[in-house]
């Protein structure tokens, strides 16, 4: 294994990440022996992990999964939690301190920002097997070819739709196919009286993250923002705005906003993530879910969320082969399964844990087949540059939405603002 030394960005460089879909220190230096004494000894003793689910109490079904993959490997996991940014910030600063942990979970847009500065092992150097993993999810952790981790599931969007309200208006979902038969629909409900789609059109990563399907939907590429393809999806946005389609909270709405606004049961659409699946299944009226579409027809590439799990090098290397144990053990067919079943919104990485998760609940199929055609947001080889990249989206659909600028000027504006921030 390889010593590290801290490149590019440093704390300061990523105190603005705001990577969403989601204090303390450890006790451990990282720098002891496996049982917490003196290096090479038997394995035992504690070992660090890092996760950002501050929801999950040391009471919660996901704390007994942490600890079960630390007593199968002999050993005691002491686990910290942090929100999603303070964590990212958190990791570079213990590396900067060589205090890191054995084990991190992060969320996979921050891969890149800490493969960046050489705190990581890479999968091949930790000998890992990462062969049955999607390469569309594996995509979101390699950097300059090297893989840095493994997604422990995949969370993603798609359209979740009040099936009283498409019925009433005499729209059969299954005719959603592309953008014209969506706007058709919403032409037809909203003629009907109803409200048409919600959705996150928000100045944060959350804005970018709702409307990448749509962007990339239409054939458009994060190096090039203003590109027609782009303009075409902007103006999809805004066209439903203008049309009444959609309502003016989009601008100000987080994901969290768009499922209140549908739980109302007033909106026919609504585009969210797995993560509602239990939720939308409590609805006070019966929901129903289609792919988001892509413009000419067929599923539109979603982005990517869910953690990887990565471990960061380590002074003392022979704690590695317990670390090892750890990292397996949640990434076999049946560690990916229960991870699934434990968050009831994850989806396995690989065919296999599909298959078995399918198995225990058939109705997750079209989410399967949503993380089948999702795409990892550095999976272009974007990298630390898609932060930067996507505040610039963000803006520039602020920008649109609000009437500011035309779709055109506005994508403009951004494609000038990511090359500079990224030159």
């Amino acid at each position: 294994m390889r010593k590290y030394t801290l490149r590019g960005a440093g704390i300061l460089g990523v105190t603005g990440l705001t990577f969403a879909l989601a204090a303390c220190g450890s006790s451990d230096d990282g720098s002891t022996g496996a049982d917490g004494g003196e290096s090479g000894d038997a394995p035992g003793g504690t070992y660090t992990w890092w996760d950002p689910y501050p929801q999950h109490d040391g009471s919660s079904d996901w704390e007994a999964r942490v600890q079960a993959c630390g007593e199968d490997a002999g050993v005691t996991i002491e686990r910290t939690a942090y929100d999603t940014t303070a964590l990212t910030n958190q990791a570079l600063l213990s590396a900067q301190e060589g205090t890191s942990p054995d084990v991190i979970l992060i969320d996979n847009p921050a891969v890149s920002t800490l493969a960046d500065t050489g705190m990581l092992t890479t999968v091949d150097e930790f000998g890992l097997d990462t062969s049955s993993i999607d390469q569309n999810l594996l995509d979101a952790g390699v950097v300059d070819g090297n893989a840095y981790g493994i997604p422990i599931g995949a969370n993603t969007l798609s359209l979740y739709y009040n099936a009283e309200i498409l019925d009433e208006a005499g729209v059969d979902p299954a005719s959603i196919t592309d953008w014209d038969s969506l706007t058709a629909a919403l032409e037809q409900v909203t003629g009907a009286g109803s409200k048409g789609i919600t959705f996150s059109a928000i100045g944060t990563e959350e804005g970018t993250f709702q409307f990448l399907p749509w962007f990339w939907g239409s054939g458009a590429d994060l190096s090039q923002l203003d590109s027609p393809e782009a303009v075409e999806a902007l103006e999809l946005w805004k066209g439903w705005l203008d049309e009444g389609y959609a309502p003016n909270t989009v601008i100000n709405n987080s994901q969290n906003t768009v499922w209140e606004e549908f739980l109302t049961g007033d909106f026919a659409f609504a585009e969210n993530g797995t993560w509602q699946v239990n939720s939308a299944a409590e609805a006070e009226f019966e929901t129903g879910l289609v792919q988001l579409p892509a413009k000419d027809g067929g599923v539109a590439p979603a982005p990517t969320g869910g953690e990887f799990i990565v471990a960061p090098v380590q002074e003392d290397t022979a704690r590695y082969d317990v670390t090892r144990q750890i990292v397996e053990c949640m990434t076999t067919p049946e560690g990916f399964v229960e991870t699934a079943n434990t968050f009831a919104y994850y989806i396995p990485p690989t065919a296999e844990g599909q298959e078995a998760l399918l198995e225990e609940n058939p109705d997750l199929e079209p989410w399967v087949e949503a993380v089948q055609s999702a795409k990892g947001r550095t999976s272009d080889g974007l990298g630390t540059d898609y932060p930067l990249i996507s505040e610039a989206l963000w803006t520039a659909v602020q920008n649109a939405m609000s009437g500011a600028a035309t779709p055109a000027e506005a994508l403009e504006t951004a494609q000038a603002d990511a090359e500079a921030a990224t030159s």
